[in-house]
C-alpha cells in the first residue's frame, strides 16, 4: 500500500508544502520565499515572517488539495524546531489541524535531519557511514551518519553559523539579503589573494568553527582601508569561509576513516564551496555528495522524507507536540 506524506515546511523565511509518495516519488514541491518581503529590512523578521507563512501556507495547501485527495494522505510531517518560534507554531498548529481532520498521524520533523535526509533524497541508493557538513543561514555542524543512519554532531560553530557571517559581511559591503549569494555573486568579479582574512580555529585540533572573528576582521579591515574594491573583499572573505569548512570537512573523514563527505543546508549551494570540494575528494580519492541547489534551501520534501521514515516506525508525534526554536539532534 502507497504511504503518501504531506511535509509543511515553515522555519524561517520559506513556506513550502510537499507530497511525496513511499519516500522517492515527488508528487508535488511548492515553495514561496518571503525573501523579497525581508529584503527591505536586510534580514528575517521573526514577526513578518510569521504573518506571512499563515497567509501563505493557506494558499499552498489549497492547491495541494486542488491536485490530489486528502483522502490519500497517509500522515502529515512538520518541522517543530529549530527555527524561529513563531514562524514555527504556524506550520505545526495547521499541521496539527490537518492530523485531527483527516484523522491521520501528526510527524514532528527536527529540521536539521531533514537537511541530512534530502542528501538521502538526492541519492536514494546512497549508504551511511558518511561525514556530513550542514551548512546554512542558522547552523553549522559537523556530524558523522552512522550506519543505523544516527546522527553524531562531533563539531559546531562556537558563536556565528558560516550562513550569519555571510548576512553580516555582505551588511558591512553594501550588498543586499541573504548574503550569501549577493557575496558569491560579487566575489566572481574580485582577487581573493588581494587580501588575506584571518581562518580562526583552523589548526585547532577538533572539529568546531568559529566566524564571529573573520566578520570582525572584515570590519577593521574596512575602517582602517580606503584603498579597497568590495569585490576583492567579497572574495577573500568567501575563500577564508570556504577554505575552514573544507579543511574541517576532510579532517574529520580523515580521522573517522570514512571515505564519503556530503554538504547539506543553504550554504553547500555555494560554487566556490562545491569547487573546492570537488577538487580535494578528486585528489585524496574521497566521494562527495551535494543534493540539487533547490533542496539545499528550505523545502517540503526533505520533511516529508523523515516523516516518510518516521511513519515505517510508526514513530508519530501526540497532538501536544510543542514547537522548539532550539531543538537539537
Amino acid at each position: 500500500m502507497k504511504v503518501r506524506i504531506l511535509g509543511i515546511e515553515t522555519s524561517c523565511d520559506e513556506t513550502a508544502v510537499a507530497v511525496l509518495d513511499d519516500g522517492k516519488d515527488v508528487v508535488l514541491d511548492l515553495v514561496i520565499s518571503q525573501i523579497d518581503v525581508h529584503r527591505v529590512f536586510g534580514g528575517v523578521v521573526p514577526e513578518v515572517a510569521a504573518r506571512h507563512h499563515l497567509k501563505n501556507l493557506s494558499l499552498l495547501l489549497k492547491k495541494v488539495f486542488e491536485t490530489i485527495d486528502p483522502r490519500s494522505v497517509s500522515a502529515v510531517a512538520v518541522t517543530y524546531g529549530p527555527g524561529l518560534i513563531g514562524a514555527l507554531l504556524v506550520g505545526l498548529s495547521i499541521a496539527k489541524g490537518l492530523s485531527i481532520s483527516l484523522k491521520i498521524p501528526l510527524i514532528g520533523v527536527n529540521h536539521v535531519e531533514a537537511h541530512v535526509h534530502a542528501l538521502f533524497l538526492s541519492y536514494p541508493h546512497l549508504k551511511p557511514p558518511i561525514v556530513v557538513l550542514m551548512v546554512s543561514g542558522g547552523h553549522t555542524q559537523l556530524m558523522k551518519v552512522n550506519e543505523n543512519f544516527e546522527m553524531e554532531i562531533l563539531g559546531r560553530t562556537l558563536d556565528d553559523s558560516a550562513g550569519e557571517a555571510f548576512d553580516k559581511v555582505a551588511r558591512l559591503l553594501g550588498l543586499g539579503y541573504p548574503g550569501g549569494p549577493e557575496i558569491e555573486r560579487v566575489a566572481k568579479m574580485g582577487d581573493p589573494g588581494k587580501i588575506h582574512f584571518p581562518r580562526p580555529m583552523l589548526d585547532e585540533p577538533n572539529y568546531d568553527f568559529s566566524f564571529a572573528g573573520l566578520k570582525t576582521a572584515v570590519l577593521y579591515f574596512l575602517k582602517r582601508n580606503e584603498d579597497y574594491k568590495i569585490e576583492d573583499v567579497a572574495a577573500a572573505f568567501q575563500e577564508a569561509v570556504t577554505d575552514i569548512l573544507v579543511e574541517k570537512t576532510f579532517r574529520l573523514a580523515r580521522d573517522s576513516g570514512i571515505r564519503k563527505v556530503a554538504f547539506v543546508g543553504g550554504v553547500a549551494a555555494n560554487a566556490r564551496l562545491r569547487e573546492k570540494v570537488t577538487e580535494k575528494a578528486k585528489r585524496w580519492g574521497y566521494e562527495v555528495f551535494f543534493p540539487p541547489l533547490k533542496l539545499c534551501t528550505d523545502n517540503a520534501l526533505m520533511v516529508a522524507k523523515v516523516g516518510y521514515e518516521k511513519f515505517k516506525r510508526g514513530d508519530f508525534s501526540p497532538l501536544d507536540l510543542n514547537a522548539d526554536p532550539n531543538l537539537s539532534l
